[in-house]
């Protein structure tokens, strides 16, 4: 009877929320193919004789593939999340696979658009596997969703330096760079298989435990970050066996593994303990359940109620017309969705709110990933080693975490103490990673060190930023079409400052050098080595990271008084009521 009872709870546990939650922090911590270019282009540019400008377009189709997703928001909008993570699995196979096959020479050399195609394909798989997932938590979590978006994004930025690090581990330094890519292309597709199954659409229950839980969560998250931070610091000042760098590796994927004991534990809490129900909810969520939007809906049903009243009585048509007068207005009101309600996908792309939203981000986004998916051919530009070229792609991922977990973590603090709207620190972030920007323009010694940290926590912190703003404002329905639409702002900004504007001005230094330097010619390969190189791009970058941060700060003043109410209270009142019927 005792093996029959642990049976049932490991069942229940593994169809728990939290056992799906641990599954999506498992497969995101794996998913960083999108964020290890920097390591493998010059693999690409090298062997495949590119120069710059293409290697920044197949920046930019990486980027696109990765953030435009409106298909797999469709399909998620209609269909189980299940089917958005295979075809996001195969996707991610099949486009690293084909760019591995080219780099190495076992398929004939493709034409550069057959490769922007490749790259475009494995790059949209990360849409695939991000909506399936993403989507899926915050509706499975709908009242910590900034705590929920944070930790979901902040794994992802961290997967690059977890890839890195499992690189690293597998392959000496004679190894050829391009095992990288084939490595990016079958880890995260056989995580994302292997744990598919968990991922799934749940009810969403009030938990007393949830708040403590998520915050456990962040606490192994930042033991992970630190892990990677200090394992970083002493292999770039120390020439470490390859038996340490394995032993690292898998104290890594232990420390990965550690949520499944936050599982395990509250599975076999007594249930009484964990979820909060009948009396004991309605007495702690009753009061404060209602948002002063609802009761302001009160107060007009009171008084529509009254007129009404004196409408039966045989007041004048005056009255009557009043009351014709506040139902249009209610319909009308049905019609465009007040912020926090549901919107329909055109609504919403027809509130001001979206596309200063979407502008302010394009700004942040296009920037900061401009410095991430150059940031070799920065380091090479500026002489950087290798090992230190390699540390900056690792400090960008662990800090773009630690930017993503931040962000969500401290504007769900700032927005439930304090009622600070969350596009306020989405302007403050872009002010700081304009500085970012400034210190690689100056090129000083060292200071790509401290631009990395700046430009992946900027990096990070936009994103749980933008989706919680983007569910707040027009509400969980359509949340899987519009967080796409959302994210195909970091694309067009890559496009923009990274291709048109990085791109030139690193190929229009490189011919310079070609022209007065013998030896420079006589290379098939266009480099471009000094403080040029990227001296304009960068003060340009700077500059559009603060016209961002100031249209952000429009969207802070129209949404402040949206910010002051209990925006969540609904889901407490929902939760209630569901229960109650049942």
């Amino acid at each position: 009877m005792g093996m029959e009872n642990f049976s049932n709870h490991v069942i229940r546990g593994l169809k728990s929320r939290w056992m799906m939650a641990v599954a999506c922090f498992l497969i995101l911590s794996f998913a960083g193919s999108n964020y290890i270019f920097g390591l493998y282009s010059q693999t690409i540019k090298i062997n495949m004789g590119y120069d710059q400008e293409v290697i920044d377009t197949l920046a930019f189709f990486k980027d696109l593939g990765a953030n435009v997703g409106i298909i797999a928001g469709i399909i998620n909008q209609f269909g189980p999340p299940w089917v958005v993570l295979t075809i996001g699995s195969v996707m991610n196979l099949t486009g690293y696979l084909m760019i591995w096959l080219s780099v190495t020479g076992k398929v004939a050399k493709p034409a550069v658009w057959q490769m922007y195609m490749y790259q475009c394909i494995g790059g949209s798989s990360m849409t695939f596997v991000n909506t399936g997932i993403i989507v899926t938590c915050v509706k499975n979590f709908p009242r910590g969703r900034g705590l929920v978006i944070g930790l979901l994004k902040g794994f992802v930025g961290l997967s690059g330096a977890i890839i890195t690090q499992i690189y690293r581990a597998s392959v000496s330094k004679d190894d050829h760079p391009s095992f990288l890519i084939i490595l990016a292309a079958t880890l995260p597709t056989a995580i994302v298989l292997l744990l598919m199954p968990f991922i799934r659409p749940m009810e969403a229950p009030k938990e007393k435990n949830e708040t403590r839980n998520f915050y456990i969560f962040l606490s192994m998250a930042l033991a992970l970050a630190g892990f990677l931070m200090v394992f970083i610091l002493l292999e770039n000042l120390l020439v470490l066996p390859q038996f340490v760098i394995q032993l690292f590796a898998a104290v890594t994927i232990l420390i990965i593994l550690f949520p499944l004991l936050i599982v395990i534990w509250s599975v076999l809490q007594k249930s009484e303990n964990v979820v909060v129900q009948g009396d004991q909810f309605n007495d702690e969520f009753s009061d404060r359940g209602k948002s002063k939007v609802e009761l302001q809906s009160s107060s007009c049903k009171d008084i529509q109620s009254g007129i009404s009243v004196l409408v039966t009585e045989g007041n004048s048509a005056e009255s009557s017309n009043e009351v014709m007068g506040a139902d249009n207005e209610k319909k009308l009101k049905d019609k465009w969705p007040q912020r926090g309600e549901d919107h329909t996908i055109p609504q919403a792309l027809m509130s001001l709110d979206l596309w200063i939203l979407f502008i302010a981000t394009t700004c942040g986004l296009g920037s900061t990933i401009t410095a991430i998916d150059n940031m070799g051919q920065i380091g090479k530009s500026l002489r950087y080693s290798s090992l230190s070229i390699s540390t900056f792609v690792s400090l960008l991922s662990i800090w773009n975490f630690l930017g993503r977990v931040g962000a969500g973590f401290i504007s769900e603090i700032l927005l439930h103490k304090y009622s600070v709207p969350r596009p306020f620190l989405l302007s403050l972030v872009l002010l700081v990673a304009s500085i970012g920007h400034l210190l690689i323009a100056s090129a000083v010694p060292g200071s790509l060190y401290m631009a990395s940290i700046l430009i992946g926590m900027c990096f990070g912190a936009q994103w749980p930023l933008l989706f919680s703003i983007i569910s707040e404002l027009f509400g969980l329905r359509p949340f899987a079409i519009l967080y796409n639409i959302g994210a195909s702002a970091s694309p067009l900004g890559a496009y923009l400052f990274s291709v048109r504007v990085a791109g030139y001005f690193y190929d229009r230094e490189a011919k310079l050098e070609m022209q007065s330097t013998d030896v420079a010619a006589t290379s098939n390969e266009m480099l471009c080595v000094g403080k040029p190189c990227f001296k304009i791009t960068f003060f340009i970058m700077a500059a559009v990271s603060i016209v961002g941060s100031a249209i952000a700060a429009v969207l802070v003043y129209r949404t402040r008084q949206f910010y002051k109410q209990d925006i969540y209270g609904k889901f407490n009142t929902e939760a209630h009521d569901s229960k109650a019927s049942t």
